[in-house]
């Protein structure tokens, strides 16, 4: 997967640097074998289950600086964004040059009404969250979008400033149908069936 994502920074076009920010050998090694750098490990503190990631980035673009890079943009990929395409890395690139957001990044439209979701009670009872909802007809409710969970393109002055992505970004809307987010073995799985697919019709 992390090859995966490093080939399709490289196809983008977009990048003078690809650099993957780890704290693990093994994952350095793969990352030099498929052609990224590894200049620097990152330090522990930033290298939990919960560390958010402008924290993360913001010091590698610091570190990068320290090496005597100078980058104005600067792109997170995340490793487990199999359906991650170089067209999106590029548009997101002209949108982020050509506006006055902070960040660009891939969003996806809910597939149900958010508006409409439900609670489930230990005995099964159903209760709406939003109770005037209930009877509203789904295409009448207006459409709510999720991240996309593949990359985030900004300005580096924004992510050495740990500005915050999701509410100073704009949103580069992808279609439902190419956008898994792996974070349980289910997404795995969904992934795994629609990849062939999808690499079929590309």
């Amino acid at each position: 997967m992390l090859a995966w994502s490093i080939d399709i920074a490289r196809a983008s076009g977009c990048f003078d640097k690809i650099l993957v920010s780890t704290d693990d050998a093994e994952i350095a090694a793969v990352a030099r074998e498929w052609g990224a750098e590894v200049p620097f490990l990152r330090d522990a503190e930033l290298a939990d289950d919960m560390t958010p990631t402008v924290p993360v980035i913001g010091h590698a673009t610091a570190r990068a600086r320290d090496l005597g890079w100078d980058p104005h943009w600067v792109c997170c990929i995340y490793p487990c964004a199999p359906f991650i395409q170089a067209a999106d890395l590029r548009a997101a690139l002209q949108l982020l040059q050509s506006g006055q957001r902070n960040y660009v990044y891939p969003v996806v439209e809910y597939a149900h009404p958010v508006q409409r979701a439900m609670r489930r009670a230990q005995d099964g009872a159903m209760s709406f969250v939003q109770p005037d909802a209930e009877l509203a007809r789904t295409q009448d409710l207006e459409p709510l979008y999720h991240d996309a969970g593949q990359f985030y393109f900004g300005r580096a002055a924004a992510w050495l400033a740990q500005m915050k992505m999701h509410s100073t970004g704009h949103g580069l809307k992808l279609p439902a149908w190419r956008v898994v987010d792996i974070d349980t073995a289910d997404d795995w799985k969904r992934a795994e069936l629609l990849f062939p697919v999808l690499q079929a019709s590309a």
